[in-house]
């Protein structure tokens, strides 16, 4: 009897021993099943992943996905060996292995060279009249027959630019007369007024007017006579002015001829072109008119007041 107590206990461990086995080894198989699955990562790939520690997932962190920003696309340059052609850059110009272009003669009626007083435009402004006695005045041409003359506006006598311009003058009733430029009309005379000679303004309207609004335009007369040069008192080869008289269109440059080349003349307010240390004084001239044009003259000596005559004359326009 006692050993048949004792051994109902022994069995009851047997038993107890199969089951725990049994668990666990279901508890191993679990196991494998879990980390042979395709969709399991080893822990090493997970912490590799984990960007800070003691996180509360478990789960690999990954960055959050973000939509990419379209990348501007740079503006295109151009080509620093192949420029676009245009008129600013140099690609746009003559090659200097090419041969240049003919020069051109102006045309008719453009004046490059022109200042204040342009041709083909009708300036508006008044009449006055003076006393032109002998027709001489600021532009110093000395005496003449001829007293259809005026004296311009202090702004557009433009320092003698003005001088030996022929100018025709229409009045408001229709009547008009042509006077050339020997005179300047100071201050308060104003831009675009007219002086005239007496004989001049009674063209217009009777002298008792006193006052009259006009229209007026640059003229390019027809003329027989040439061009002549005058030195001025107290010319020599030392220092020299000189001074164009009987052009048919305005002058706009007067230059001496020095050594190879060609000297520009500064033009002074009564008219002279002055060369104050005898460059080109008693030598070759070169006269230039508003449109361009230019008339060489040569054997003009140097001969203080006396009026020279050449066989030049500009082109009419």
């Amino acid at each position: 009897m006692a050993s048949h107590s004792r051994r109902r206990p022994h069995r009851k461990r047997r038993t107890a021993l199969v089951s725990a086995v049994a668990v666990a080894a279901v508890g191993v198989l679990l196991s494998l099943v879990m980390a042979l699955r395709p969709d399991s990562e080893p822990n090493t790939v997970r912490a590799a992943a984990e960007p800070t520690a003691g996180s509360r997932s478990s789960a690999p962190r990954t960055a959050p996905e973000r939509k990419a920003k379209p990348t501007p696309k740079p503006k295109p340059k151009p080509s620093k060996a192949s420029p676009k052609p245009t008129a600013a850059t140099p690609s746009a110009r003559t090659s200097p292995t090419s041969a240049p272009p003919p020069a051109r003669r102006p045309a008719s009626g453009t004046a490059p060279l022109a200042g204040r007083i342009q041709p083909k435009v009708a300036y508006k402004g008044v009449a006055t009249h003076y006393d032109a006695k002998d027709g001489d005045g600021a532009c110093l041409y000395g005496p003449s027959p001829d007293l259809m003359v005026a004296a311009m506006n202090h702004t557009d006598y433009e320092t003698s630019k003005a001088c030996g311009a022929h100018i025709l003058v229409r009045a408001a009733n229709g009547a008009s007369v042509t006077v050339r430029i020997t005179n300047e009309c100071p201050l308060p005379c104003a831009p675009g007024q007219l002086d005239l000679s007496k004989e001049a303004f009674a063209k217009l309207a009777g002298l008792s007017a006193g006052r009259i609004p006009i229209t007026w335009s640059l003229l390019s007369p027809s003329t027989s006579d040439t061009v002549s040069i005058r030195y001025k008192t107290g010319s020599s080869r030392h220092w020299c002015g000189i001074q164009a008289l009987g052009h048919r269109n305005p002058l706009a440059r007067l230059e001496v001829k020095a050594g190879s080349g060609w000297t520009r003349l500064t033009r002074t307010e009564y008219n002279y072109f002055l060369s104050p240390d005898g460059t080109g004084c008693g030598g070759a001239l070169r006269l230039t008119d508003i449109y361009g044009e230019q008339l060489t003259v040569d054997g003009i000596a140097i001969r203080p007041d006396a009026v020279q005559a050449t066989r030049a004359q500009f082109a009419r326009h």
